[in-house]
Formats: structure tokens, C-alpha cells, sequence
């Protein structure tokens, strides 16, 4: 079944997320077509794909917000019964290479995250997937505050990167966001820079949100109990 197209205003991105809260994944899929996987561990995109698709995004894995008219990133998360997010949430890949004189204000990360429609997804294992919910959708732009914090993060991550020093960064490092391996396997190196500026193979890194940092955010946005 061809997708939706894409959507024309934020009122209609909107409108559409609205659309299909309270739904199940099964029945979505039913929708676009799709089975419904045993389980998330192989189709781990899965759950984002479909929501894509019911709202008619369109950048797919290119490095630009998934509705590029709008300026809106896409983001499904999911939470437990109380409305806790249950894993980080993937921002983008990392630069390893190339990247000494970048600014905060033209990375991909404040790109991506300049405004996201987040989407809570019912996400305890112990609910099958087809049955798990779509929540009430949330047009987050960061306040301040939190984009101050985004920024201090990122910075010096990327210092850290900058001083070949990729592979001392471990997931405590940052206060709202995190750098991870991000690969399919062990195999799938990329080029870095080593300690001594030489050039390494190291797995590629990926940006990640804290749950603390979005469970703060859902938390402020649906008056959700601590």
C-alpha cells in the first residue's frame, strides 16, 4: 500500500498524530499493509518505520529531519505503563572524521533535535507488540535551558573526539546525552582519529538522549506521576 503523502502544514503533521493515538501496532500495521514482527530484537526500527510511514514522512536515513518541509524530527519512544521512556533515544551518527571547526549551531544534533514530534508507544515486554498502544503525540521545541544543556554535551564530546580520544568516552560521560557505539555488528568499523592523531578503526559512535533527560520532558508535558 503507498505511503500517505507527505503532510503539507504542522497542523496537519499534527492532526495526523493525533489520528492514530489510542490505536494498536497491529492495528497500524494492518493499515500500511505490514506484518507485525515476533519480536523487536531483529526489526528493532520497526516501531518507528510504521509510525513513519502513517504519517507520511519522507527523509527516511538521510541527515535531515524526517519532515524536512516542516523542520520536524520524528521521534517514537518507548515507555512503561507510568510513562517512563524505557531505553535512550538515537539522535544521529557521530562524526569521527573532518570535524575540527564545527559549531553547535550547524551540527546535525541541533538540527535534529531544533524541534521533534515525540510519539509514546506502549514498549513493556510483557505486552505483545500488536497490542502495544500508541499514545498522545507531543510537538517539543527545547526550552533554553535545555538547549544549553544539549550544547555543553555536545561540545565536549566533540572535543573528546577532536583529541583522538573516541574510545575513552563511555556512556556516563554528558548530562542529558551520551555517545554509543552504534553498529550492526563488530565488524562495521569507520575511520577516527587515534590519541596521537594517527588515523584508527573504531565502531561507529552515535548520539543518544538520557532517559532521565526525556523522561523529564514527558513528565513536564503530561503531568505524568514521578
Amino acid at each position: 500500500m503507498p505511503s500517505p503523502t507527505p503532510p503539507q502544514s504542522e497542523q496537519e503533521l499534527l492532526a495526523r498524530a493525533h489520528a492514530i493515538a489510542g490505536f494498536t501496532l497491529a492495528q497500524l500495521a494492518a493499515k500500511a499493509g505490514i506484518k507485525v514482527p515476533r519480536d523487536l530484537r531483529r526489526d528493532k526500527g520497526w516501531v518507528g518505520q510504521l509510525i513513519e510511514w502513517q504519517l507520511g514522512a519522507s527523509a527516511g536515513s538521510r541527515p535531515e529531519q524526517d519532515f524536512p518541509e516542516l523542520g520536524i524530527e520524528l521521534k517514537t519512544i518507548p515507555v512503561d505503563p507510568k510513562g517512563k521512556p524505557l531505553e535512550t533515544t538515537f539522535v544521529c551518527v557521530a562524526p569521527l572524521i573532518g570535524i575540527s571547526g564545527q559549531h553547535w549551531e550547524s551540527s546535525n544534533v541541533r538540527n535534529k533535535l531544533s524541534r521533534v514530534l515525540w510519539i509514546p508507544v506502549e514498549g513493556s515486554r510483557d505486552i505483545p507488540i500488536g497490542e502495544r498502544r500508541v499514545g498522545m503525540p507531543l510537538l517539543w521545541i527545547p526550552s533554553a535551558e535545555e538547549n544549553a544543556l544539549l550544547r555543553q554535551d555536545w561540545e565536549e564530546l566533540m572535543d573528546m573526539i577532536v583529541l583522538g580520544e573516541v574510545e575513552q568516552i563511555s556512556a556516563r560521560h554528558g548530562q542529558v546525552m551520551q555517545l554509543r557505539p552504534k553498529a550492526a555488528n563488530s565488524k562495521a568499523l569507520t575511520r577516527a582519529i587515534g590519541r596521537a592523531g594517527q588515523p584508527i578503526m573504531t565502531l561507529p559512535r552515535g548520539f543518544y538522549l538520557k532517559i532521565p533527560f526525556t523522561h523529564a520532558l514527558l513528565m513536564r508535558h503530561f503531568a505524568l506521576p514521578k
